[in-house]
């Protein structure tokens, strides 16, 4: 079918910041933060959650006045409400990395695991009940966990910070209260190595702000390199038989794949994180192997120093910062029907399709855009599936070849090569999507979220689709403004 465009794009609203504001902030909190840790355990089946500590922390970050999340993205809500009354004082969803694994084929087996997580809210003046939700196969949330805290109790924790930290100012606009303020956090620098974690969180931060939207928003961010210095350099490679000693514990095969680097010591991340105000952490490992990851309100990691840095650097925060699914199919991932087959998903920037008249951003539609729209999918497919099948026999040689104890020539030799195919792939899809007919239309064609079939992205080409130096697109960078007008109070 076709459908026009109905109607402008509304613009979210930002109102300034008043004294009734801040007078309701301040009746309900302190100018302080509480930082909720809990161990969330289970597989595919059965999930729990169990409190770990409530931890005092410095001053509150994130806006005064925008307390409640209206963006009904991640598959975890987080509520803060008043004990006595019920009132719902703070809200924020989010992703974790155990709801990731919820999905793999372990999870499906029964193999319970467990991981750590943090829920971050200004810290109140009376008990509140903590509330986590979970969303079911429908999308629909249901409550997972809830408990009562005192914030005035003697076991919340009023510890020092961590010591033997340094913080690196990057960029500084102004009262954290109405900025989004980044945490780059420097994994596997070692004390010699201060200074080049300095540089490279400065060069990131530039590649990040080269970038739309956040080129035109930079105003509204503060930066600060965080670093607790890595007794090695580097970070664990468990498929390439590498394990190194740092800080946070990162690591390249989380969840079965090759490429996604997570860390499971959360509660290191935020251990050091909290020497600085910060509303998100960005994990920067000092590595030259391709790799990242981003979890929805949780953290983003990357590599320092591969070719394809500030893709991944800027790729990754879309997630982490946006909540922005993937948008390719073709790459193999760990995940078992990531998104259930015929339920809307929650991401801004992609859909199952299921009411094409009520598509999730039909006010960017050109007129007379057909629904779902054609494109050239099946030469992309052929071409794309077969670069994946060169690009996991290569990564497997280099595996073997680093667990066999190869000379460091025949392995960098075997990495070069790698990163050649990459780029020249990378060219070659960017010159075939580029000649469509339907470059740079916002519609909805079928292949996204890791599926071939039934899920549409909103764009042929965007940074949530293909590697590569380009932009987000219209659906993409609608959303990152929005939740950067979030974390505002109107005030410039």
């Amino acid at each position: 079918m076709r459908i026009a465009a109905v109607g402008a794009l509304v613009a979210f609203a930002v109102a300034p910041v008043g004294a009734a504001d801040l007078e309701t902030f301040n009746r309900r909190f302190e100018d302080a933060t509480m930082r909720i840790d809990v161990h969330h355990a289970g597989s595919a089946a059965e999930e729990s959650v169990t409190l770990d500590r409530v931890v005092r922390e410095g001053a509150w970050p994130g806006s005064r006045i925008h307390l409640v999340d209206p963006f009904n993205t991640g598959n975890y809500l987080a509520e803060i409400r008043d004990a006595a009354s019920g009132d719902l004082l703070f809200s924020r969803g989010f992703d974790s990395y155990f709801g990731e694994y919820k999905t793999t084929g372990p999870a499906d087996r029964g193999v319970r695991r467990t991981y750590h997580e943090t829920v971050r809210c200004p810290f109140p003046r009376a008990k509140i009940r903590f509330v986590l939700k979970v969303r079911q196969r429908d999308r629909t949330l249901a409550p997972l966990f809830e408990a009562e805290i005192d914030p005035a109790a003697v076991t919340v924790s009023r510890e020092a910070l961590l010591p033997g930290v340094r913080t690196v100012p990057v960029l500084s606009n102004g009262d954290p209260h109405g900025r989004v303020d980044l945490a780059i956090v420097g994994e596997g620098y070692t004390t010699g190595q201060v200074a080049t974690f300095e540089r490279d969180a400065r060069r990131v931060a530039d590649i990040l702000f080269a970038a739309e939207p956040f080129a035109s928003r930079k105003g509204d961010f503060n930066v600060t390199g965080v670093l607790l210095p890595s007794a090695e350099s580097g970070c664990d490679e468990p498929s390439h038989g590498v394990w190194r000693s740092t800080a946070v514990g990162a690591s390249f095969d989380s969840l079965g794949s090759e490429r996604y680097m997570l860390t499971e010591e959360n509660r290191a991340v935020h251990d050091i994180a909290a020497h600085v105000p910060y509303d998100l952490v960005m994990i920067m490992v000092n590595h030259t192997r391709y790799g990242g990851g981003g979890i929805y309100n949780f953290f983003s990691t990357f590599t320092s120093n591969n070719q394809w840095t500030p893709y991944v650097l800027v790729h990754e925060l879309g997630h982490a910062f946006a909540g922005l699914a993937d948008e390719y199919y073709t790459s193999s991932v760990a995940y078992n029907e990531f998104y259930p087959t015929g339920v809307e998903p929650t991401e801004p920037n992609i859909t199952a399709l299921l009411d094409p008249s009520a598509l999730k951003w039909r006010a960017l539609l050109a007129p007379g855009t057909a629904v779902p729209t054609p494109w050239e999918k099946a030469d992309f497919d052929a071409m794309d599936l077969a670069y994946q099948r060169v690009r996991e026999e290569i990564n497997g040689r280099i595996a073997r070849a680093k667990r066999g104890g190869a000379p460091a020539a025949e392995v960098e030799k075997l990495e070069q090569e790698s990163e050649r195919l990459s780029r020249e792939h990378a060219a070659r899809v960017d010159a075939y999507l580029a000649r469509s007919a339907f470059a740079a239309r916002v519609g909805a064609f079928e292949g996204a979220g890791y599926a071939s079939r039934g899920l549409y992205r909103s764009s042929l080409d965007c940074m949530m689709f293909t590697k590569g130096n380009k932009p987000f697109c219209p659906v993409c960078r609608r959303a990152i403004e929005r939740v950067i007008d979030h974390h505002g109070e109107g005030v410039r």
